[in-house]
């Protein structure tokens, strides 16, 4: 049996990382908390741009556009993985990683050339220790993503998909459905292709319920479209970033407050142990109270 002392101090430890882990608890429940009120704020005007451009490429007729340029053949592609700067968040980067290895693997099988591009150090320490090249990394995406910072993003993904040098855009991050329920998935964001506009979520089509709107275009079609579009997808970047934001938090939040209930569980065992070992001691004590005092008469 461990001797007092030392579990008195293994207790003590146990104490001091509770501490850590319910204080994280805490600010993982605040923070996620403002990251789902962002995420449910730019949700309605997210699915709403969506159906707007849909409604727009639709009755376009033969109008077209790049973004709505889809290839017959894919040669050319950009994968973005969407991870966290930091840990402690249980399987969420696992799931990211683990989907966006699987879609990597499928390009490489069907001979299309994959960009990388890496947001988080979590991603970039894997990918890195995978020895697979990146050819760009982000870490200034925290939990709070300013749009600014992915309108810069999406404005180099637009011109890459505008000039040729890529054909698809693909985005591998945790897409936040309720505070109940994430997943780990691989969006494709570009080509806008008219059949595969969808909402925010990508659940449904955005012309669901098969509404038959007219337009008039003032000027002309081309410039609307060449406005509506660009926004559409940007949105929709700005979109992925806060849910993983809002999941990260969630994972965070959940991690650690099972970290914080195995504490107190192991806290309690300690303690027993330690009540067991000092009974003992005692009972040793006393025993040899006793002895001692009966070789004395």
């Amino acid at each position: 049996m461990a001797k007092t002392r030392e579990l008195v101090g293994r207790r003590k430890a146990i104490r001091n990382i509770r501490k850590i882990t319910r204080t994280m608890e805490l600010i993982a429940t605040a923070r996620f908390k403002k990251a789902l009120d962002r995420a449910q704020e730019a949700e309605a005007y997210t699915r709403k741009i969506a159906e707007l451009a849909s409604d727009l490429a639709s009755a376009g007729g033969e109008i077209t556009h790049p973004l709505l340029a889809v290839h017959d053949k894919v040669g050319k592609s950009l994968l973005l993985v969407i991870a966290s700067n930091r840990g402690l968040c249980g399987g969420y980067n696992a799931g990211i990683l683990r989907e966006a290895n699987t879609r990597l693997r499928s390009n490489r099988e069907q001979g299309v050339q994959t960009r990388l591009e890496l947001s988080g150090k979590r991603s970039i320490s894997y990918f890195r220790f995978q020895r697979v090249a990146a050819d760009a990394t982000y870490i200034h995406f925290e939990d709070k993503p300013r749009f600014d910072e992915v309108e810069a993003l999406a404005n180099h993904f637009l011109e890459l998909f505008t000039t040729g040098a890529i054909e698809r855009l693909e985005v591998a991050y945790m897409r936040f459905l309720s505070p109940a329920r994430q997943t780990a998935v691989v969006e494709t964001l570009l080509p806008l292709a008219k059949p595969t506009l969808t909402d925010s979520k990508n659940t449904a089509p955005a012309k669901a319920n098969n509404r038959v709107v007219e337009y008039e275009y003032i000027p002309d079609a081309v410039e609307i479209l060449g406005q509506v579009l660009p926004a559409s997808f940007k949105q929709r970047l700005f979109k992925c970033f806060l849910d993983a934001a809002v999941s990260e938090q969630i994972a965070r939040r959940v991690t650690m407050k099972a970290a914080t209930e195995n504490a107190d569980s192991m806290i309690k065992l300690i303690s027993r142990q330690y009540n067991r070992a000092r009974q003992a001691q005692i009972t040793k004590e006393i025993s040899e109270v006793i002895g001692g005092a009966a070789a004395l008469q």
